[in-house]
Order: structure tokens, then C-alpha cells, then sequence
């Protein structure tokens, strides 16, 4: 069991999704931790979201929202939620209900031995562009970096709260975990990845996918291998 955990969500128009994850959340979570919070970023949706996550924290103290008054970025919101965080270990997935929760207690098993726990989509159920691009980002990350993760992008990730006292990340956007693991290993942290599953997305749309986020996630890693140039 963890002593103390926070659950992290990111979340943008996912008024068809939101309710549902958060009650998986403490009907999954709650066995595994004698301390939860859960803290949904909500980033600038427009369509019920933040109406629904207000109500439900109303409800549960345990529930915190933060809001973000227009759309940051993917990145943005992951940073606010997992900087927020008052527990000892840290969780964050996305709000869009492709994961099993109940597969966190195998990462669980393992953080006492290790400073983060990520995943790794063993059967990633995206459409095809979105596999290719994904295995494609991966792929360049670890080159320019070393390696890293075989799927940096896969948000189920666990770690002690330690990471983030001592890493500190810049990316708003699609790159934030590439920035994110490439700093906590070159910190000096140990990370071990651990398979989980991956399902069709039921409602809500995906964003990852348009133009305008891959330019922007390519002009990050550029500006971020610039940056750790720099730093050396």
C-alpha cells in the first residue's frame, strides 16, 4: 500500500468522460493508499466540464479543481496538477478513460524499489496515424536524448513525490513528458517501465493529432535540446 498518493488528471472537454473517471479513480484507487487526493486540471474547457468537476468537489474534499481560465496545453495542465500535488508519491493519467486503473496496483508494487514507475501501451487501441506517431516520437526522443522510455508519451506514470521536489520542467505541450523523463533521469533518479493495457476512447475527441500540436511538440523538443545544450 502507499502511505500517501496523489491522482493528477488532466482534462479538456471531457464533460462525456469526466464523472466516470473521476468515481474510477477512488473506486480503484482508494484500496491502494490510506491518504488520496485527486486534483483534475480543467484547461479552459468549454463544454460542461468544469461545471461537473465544481459539483462533484463539492461533494468529496478529496477531490481539488484547478482551473485554467483559457486552454493551456496538454502539458500545462499535467505540470499544474502533478506541482500541486501534497502527498508523498504522485499518479497522473489522462481523463479519457483508455487505461485500467486497477493496473496501478502493479506499479505500485514496484515504487519502493524505484524513484518512478511508468507504463508502456502493449496494445495501444489509437487509430493508426496516432500509433505511428507515437512510436515515431518515441523513437526521436531517444535519440537526441538517450534512452528514456519505450513510450514517453503514455500517461501512467507513479512516482515519489522527491522527483518533483528536485526537477523542474518548461514544456506547456505535447512535450511536456519527454522533457519530464529526459530531467528525471538525468537527475539521477532510477525509472522502471511496467506493460499496461490500452483501450478505445468511448467519448470525447483526441487533440493530440492535429497539425498544430505536432508542430508545436517538434518546435518544443528543438528549443528543449537547445536548452539542455546549454545546461551542461
Amino acid at each position: 500500500m502507499i502511505e500517501s498518493l496523489t491522482v493528477a488528471l488532466p482534462a479538456y472537454n471531457e464533460a462525456a468522460n469526466i464523472e466516470a473517471m473521476v468515481t474510477e479513480v477512488f473506486d480503484k484507487v482508494t484500496p491502494l493508499t490510506g491518504d488520496l487526493e485527486v486534483i483534475v486540471v480543467n484547461d479552459g474547457s468549454a463544454d460542461g466540464t468544469g461545471a461537473i468537476l465544481q459539483r462533484m468537489a463539492a461533494g468529496d474534499h478529496r477531490l481539488r479543481v484547478i482551473e485554467h481560465p483559457t486552454n493551456l496545453g496538454y502539458g500545462a495542465a499535467v505540470r499544474d496538477g502533478i506541482w500541486a500535488a501534497s502527498k508523498a508519491h504522485v499518479f497522473f493519467t489522462d481523463s479519457d478513460r483508455q487505461f485500467d486503473l486497477g493496473e496501478l496496483a502493479r506499479l505500485a508494487a514496484r515504487v519502493a524499489s524505484a524513484d518512478m514507475v511508468i507504463g508502456y501501451r502493449h496494445a495501444r487501441s489509437d487509430p493508426w496515424h496516432r500509433r505511428l506517431f507515437g512510436h515515431g516520437w518515441s523513437w526521436l526522443v531517444n535519440l537526441l536524448f538517450g534512452y528514456v522510455a519505450r513510450d514517453v508519451d503514455c500517461a501512467f506514470k507513479l512516482f515519489s513525490r522527491q522527483v518533483i521536489e528536485r526537477v523542474q520542467v518548461d514544456s506547456t505541450g505535447a512535450t511536456f513528458s519527454a522533457e519530464f523523463l529526459v530531467r528525471v533521469k538525468r537527475a539521477g533518479f532510477t525509472i522502471v517501465e511496467e506493460p499496461v493495457s490500452h483501450y478505445p476512447r468511448k467519448a470525447g475527441s483526441q487533440t493530440g493529432a492535429r497539425p498544430d500540436v505536432i508542430f508545436r511538440a517538434f518546435r518544443e523538443l528543438v528549443k528543449l535540446r537547445w536548452r539542455l545544450w546549454r545546461e551542461r
